[in-house]
């Protein structure tokens, strides 16, 4: 009993940072510290673990069995080895792959724990002689394994299509909703028969039960891969989110599954955290969770699309460096507006350079982010932060929105559907209603892009033919080092 409440109040306290960690991320500035309050609070949560785990109800501490502390050790190291590694290793540009497959092992673990909590239920729990009880414990069980298997299979297909391996197009099936209503009703419909099939105990390990279990652990982690398949590439930033959202509430189930108090809290907040953050973005882009999870919104990345009909069109001036570099020099304001492209291109440090060295000249340089900039929520922030750019001239679009027409040059780096101005005034236009930065209202915009092919929502984009409208072709960092070197 002593080691129940001293377990209690160290969860507590692992929940307490895990909260602190969660508000020190709103920030920039404070971001450092809210990683560090949740590397403190995993820490916690891992060692109490591992003490009640080889606890006794008389608070005595009973050795395992060396192989089983040998198999707890080693998971515990190789974990941390190869997090620690991947960490380390992975470029901003791949941060969103790694954040979709870190999704999926939290998905996965999910369905690992609900199908071994069937096969050898903890111990508390292992008799149920009160039939309410076990039948509750089912039903969590059997959520648990569904969303964790979306989770996990849904993420792997974020994954593929964030790193290229799987077209940013969305896959439409003929009657892809009534799919996957029919197998959401399958899943609930199984649930009957699962929890009225005798236990793994009596019926064996593959018994009714457990094949219930697996044929619905099949049919959601289908549901995992035809949702995301269908989610066009431009919605990825929201889908990233949203299967962040996923992993807290498959978290959470598995801490019912498991009796665990902290699991329960954490596996909230991280799904209460990410179904806000999805909705912000989504209000950002003015639609709703339900029009990008079922919509099947985006096209083939970077493709040339068709011209919308109306769309305004026109010729598309360029600028060379040299002249790009001279309007620069001679600005009093200047807004960078980076997207997808600088990330690509790795050319966050020349940006920050070209940024410090205007500063000298006593020119004001501010960056704009746009809610869904890139292919994950933050994304742009991390990489002008790594960069070294000062966090208090990076403002989001509502903060800067205004200060467009007093602004001499705005140089737009590899972003595309964020300064969409048929976003505000065409309504043939995919996007429309989507709240845009409005650079067109500046001096000059200069547009930094490798190519003339449409974004990587496939739209295209009538800021190219504006009179106030520039464009600088080429690779974005061969670009700003040349633009570096020039000022």
């Amino acid at each position: 009993m002593a080691n129940q409440g001293i377990l209690t109040i160290a969860y507590l306290v692992a929940g307490v940072l895990f909260i602190r960690s969660l508000g020190g991320l709103s920030k920039q500035e404070t971001a450092f510290g809210g990683n560090t309050s949740g590397m403190l609070g995993m820490g916690l949560a891992v060692a109490v673990t591992v003490i009640g785990w080889i606890s006794t109800d008389e608070g005595t501490i009973a050795m395992p069995s060396p192989t089983g502390l040998g198999l707890l050790a080693g998971a515990i190291v190789i974990g941390a080895g190869i997090g620690g590694a991947l960490a380390r290793r992975v470029e901003m540009t791949g941060m969103p792959e790694l954040v979709a497959v870190l999704h999926s092992f939290v998905g996965l673990a999910a369905v690992l724990v609900g199908i071994s909590s069937y096969l050898a239920p903890p111990a508390g729990d292992a008799a149920h002689p009160d039939e309410a009880a076990r039948i509750v414990h089912l039903v969590e069980l059997w959520i648990g394994v569904a969303v964790g298997a979306i989770t996990f299979t849904g993420s792997i297909i974020a994954w593929a299509k964030l790193r290229g391996s799987l077209s940013g197009k969305p896959l439409l099936l003929p009657g892809r909703h009534l799919l996957n209503a029919l197998a959401a009703l399958a899943i609930l419909g199984l649930c009957v028969p699962f929890v009225m099939a005798p236990a793994a105990a009596d019926g064996g390990a593959f018994g009714p039960g457990m094949i219930y279990l697996l044929v619905m652990t099949a049919l959601a982690s289908l549901i995992g891969v035809h949702l995301v398949m269908a989610i066009g590439g431009a919605d990825m930033p929201v889908v990233v989110s949203l299967l962040n959202s996923y992993s807290g509430w498959a978290a959470a189930s598995a801490g019912f599954v498991l009796s665990n108090d902290l699991l329960i809290v954490t596996g909230a907040l991280v799904g209460a955290s990410g179904t806000i953050l999805s909705i912000i973005m989504c209000r950002a882009m003015n639609r709703s969770i339900w029009n990008v999870v079922f919509g099947g919104f985006g096209t083939e990345g970077g493709a040339p699309a068709a011209p919308v009909a109306g769309a305004p069109q026109g010729e598309v001036l360029e600028l060379s460096v040299a002249d790009v570099a001279a309007k620069l020099k001679a600005a009093r304001s200047v807004i960078i507006v980076p997207g997808y492209g600088m990330a690509v291109a790795r050319a966050q440090s020349a940006v920050a350079d070209i940024a410090k060295k205007l500063k000298k000249l006593n020119v004001e340089v501010r960056f704009a982010i746009h809610p869904v900039a890139g292919r994950l929520p933050g994304h742009m922030n991390v990489l002008l932060a790594e960069a070294g750019v000062p966090y208090d001239t990076v403002l989001e679009m509502d903060e800067i929105n205004k200060d467009f027409p007093r602004t001499d040059v705005v140089l737009v780096i590899g972003a595309n559907d964020i300064v969409n101005p048929g976003a505000l005034d065409d309504k043939s236009s995919p996007i429309y209603g989507m709240p845009v930065l409005e650079v067109w209202k500046s001096s000059l915009v200069v547009v930094l892009k490798r190519g003339k092919g449409a974004g990587y929502a496939g739209i295209e984009n009538p800021l190219f033919f504006h009179a106030g409208t520039r464009m600088l072709y080429g690779d974005a960092k061969k670009s700003m080092d040349a633009l570096a070197g020039s000022i």
